[in-house]
Order: structure tokens, then C-alpha cells, then sequence
């Protein structure tokens, strides 16, 4: 399995935090180098481990957006 790489540009918010300290996140994340991309999943303390998540480009977020204000 090839090596994964991931820098965190900038940490946008917390949505929820677990008893245990794990945090579910929003974040623009750039993996392998590429252009950063909205990121949301669960993170140990201190970033040290990551969950499962999602990453959505900026033309599917703010779809999500659009598909979440028709939800009020």
C-alpha cells in the first residue's frame, strides 16, 4: 500500500467531541501533495490518529450546503 501523506492547512471547526477526546472535524487537508480539499472525520487528540471521513471538493460542498439549507 503506498505511503500516505497529509498536511492540515487550516483547521475550520469542531463539529462534535466524543467522551473519550476524539473530535469530529471540518478541515481544508491536502493528502499527497494536491490542491487542499474540505475534509470532515474524527481525530484522536493532538491529531496523533485519524478515523474514517469525508473529503469533498469545493464544488461538492457547497452542493452539501445548498442540499442542507433546502432541509430548513
Amino acid at each position: 500500500m503506498a505511503e500516505l501523506s497529509y498536511e492540515i492547512v487550516k483547521e475550520l471547526g469542531v463539529l462534535s467531541v466524543s467522551p473519550k477526546g476524539w473530535q469530529k472535524e471540518l478541515n481544508m487537508i491536502s493528502w499527497n501533495g494536491r490542491e487542499p480539499k474540505y475534509d470532515i472525520r474524527d481525530w484522536a487528540p493532538n491529531h496523533e490518529k485519524m478515523g474514517k471521513g469525508v473529503t469533498l471538493s469545493a464544488e461538492e460542498a457547497d452542493e452539501l450546503r445548498k442540499l442542507l439549507l433546502e432541509q430548513k
